[in-house]
């Protein structure tokens, strides 16, 4: 069973990697991803390069590969009020390393106070009868980096996974499984401090609450066709039984 288990996570990664060398996985150099929730609370992965972070977000941080890696010194970067730092995590790609951070976050409307995600403005507004998610992307740091392995072609993503049935995006490429929409831009235009506009709509039921009143409702029926054919065949059992 054991064995079974480690040969699986063997082939998982195996197929992870050749994705990504066959170019089937998108990789990017920055990556900020919302989960987002109703009350306007929300779980956010940041997944970056190093270089990526000094040269967008003016970081003060060594883009040396084999510089030491300080766990504490990203979490002091994203900590702020209502910010939890759930995990800091490091791994290599390209010659550079990078960076993930995952954040607990009370208000996603508070979340430019941390310098780090500052250049952002996020909200999310009840309206007549559903939610609208905005979030714009302002200018970049723009700081020199050097030579860092970057070949032109690295890219940008912003993505949010909203909790409820999409009325309305801007997304350019749809809405991927899982209700995500993905907004790209090139690390060039990213530099350069092209706008970027997010928006998108949804209802205000969110998608777990109608799947559980649906398998609520589902296994209410279920019980009552139960206790119909308990009472049918009890029912039918005394009927048989002579006087």
């Amino acid at each position: 069973m054991a064995f079974g288990r480690l040969l699986s996570l063997v082939l998982i990664a195996v197929t992870s990697a050749a994705c990504q060398e066959l170019g089937l996985v998108k990789q990017y150099e920055y990556d900020e991803r919302v989960e987002l929730s109703l009350d306007g609370s929300a779980i956010v992965d940041i997944n970056a390069s190093i270089p990526a972070l000094v040269a967008l977000r003016g970081a003060t941080l060594s883009v040396e590969p084999e510089a030491r890696f300080d766990r504490q010194e990203f979490r002091r970067l994203y900590e702020g009020p209502g910010v939890t730092v759930r995990e800091v995590s490091a791994f290599r790609r390209h010659g550079r390393r990078f960076v993930h951070v995952r954040l607990d976050v009370s208000d996603i409307a508070q979340l430019p106070r941390l310098v780090p995600l500052s250049w952002s403005r996020y909200r999310l507004d009840r309206l007549d009868g559903e939610y609208r998610f905005v979030q714009e992307v302002g200018p970049a740091a723009q700081l020199q980096v050097g030579d860092v392995g970057w070949t032109g072609d690295e890219l940008i993503a912003f993505r949010v996974h909203l909790p409820s049935r999409i009325n309305f995006h801007n997304s350019p490429l749809g809405v991927e499984r899982g209700n995500i929409l993905v907004w790209e831009q090139t690390l060039h235009d990213r530099l350069a401090g092209t706008p970027l506009h997010m928006e998108a709509r949804m209802e205000t039921e969110s998608i777990l609450y109608r799947t559980l009143w649906l398998f609520g409702g589902t296994f209410m029926a279920a019980m009552a066709v139960l206790a119909l054919v308990i009472w049918w065949v009890s029912r039918k059992g005394r009927s048989a039984v002579p006087a």
